[in-house]
């Protein structure tokens, strides 16, 4: 648990029931947080698609939110083994899994606590090293959290729709 302005908030496992809430925090937050780094031409096509929270990822065990004491979900994030492109389960090499802390309240520890839970559970599953595909936004965040830049790379979303973004890896 940590502070933050009159709130307290806890980070826990994610379930089902966190779909919604989820779901609202990253159509709410990417969008305000990505435009200042991306052009309107990228985030009127990759936002949609983004900004929606995976029933599979919430239901996997790996996913974790972050919660004031009222009950609102202020940040969320996981990991998987699997890639987040790949279509099936692939090394022992964990992946950074669509991580969101609500605009209106990062700067206060938030995704540094979500992320230390994410990274400390995936070390306990054997995992050495993270793989991460950061938005320009938050490569610094990851920086912070000793992720270091690998290459930048274009994440392709849908056919003919992509997603600048850079691939970063640290180890656990």
């Amino acid at each position: 648990m940590s502070q933050s302005s009159s709130h307290t908030i806890t980070v826990r496992r994610s379930t089902m029931a966190d779909l919604e809430a989820v779901d609202t925090l990253l159509a709410r937050s990417y969008p305000a947080q990505l435009k200042k780094d991306y052009p309107p031409s990228v985030l009127v096509t990759a936002v949609p698609i983004i900004a929606r929270a995976q029933p599979a990822l919430l239901g996997s065990g790996r996913y974790f939110v972050a919660q004031t004491d009222e009950g609102a979900i202020v940040a969320a994030g996981g990991w998987s083994t699997r890639a987040p492109q790949a279509p099936s389960e692939g090394g022992r090499i964990g992946h950074v899994r669509h991580v969101v802390t609500d605009h209106r309240m990062t700067r206060r520890g938030i995704g540094r606590a979500l992320m230390t839970d994410v990274m400390d559970d995936a070390s306990r599953q054997g995992v050495r090293q993270m793989l991460c595909q950061s938005t320009f936004t938050a490569e610094a965040f990851y920086g912070a959290l000793g992720f270091r830049r690998q290459s930048l790379i274009e994440i392709e979303l849908r056919a003919g729709i992509v997603f600048p973004a850079v691939m970063m890896m640290a180890d656990l």
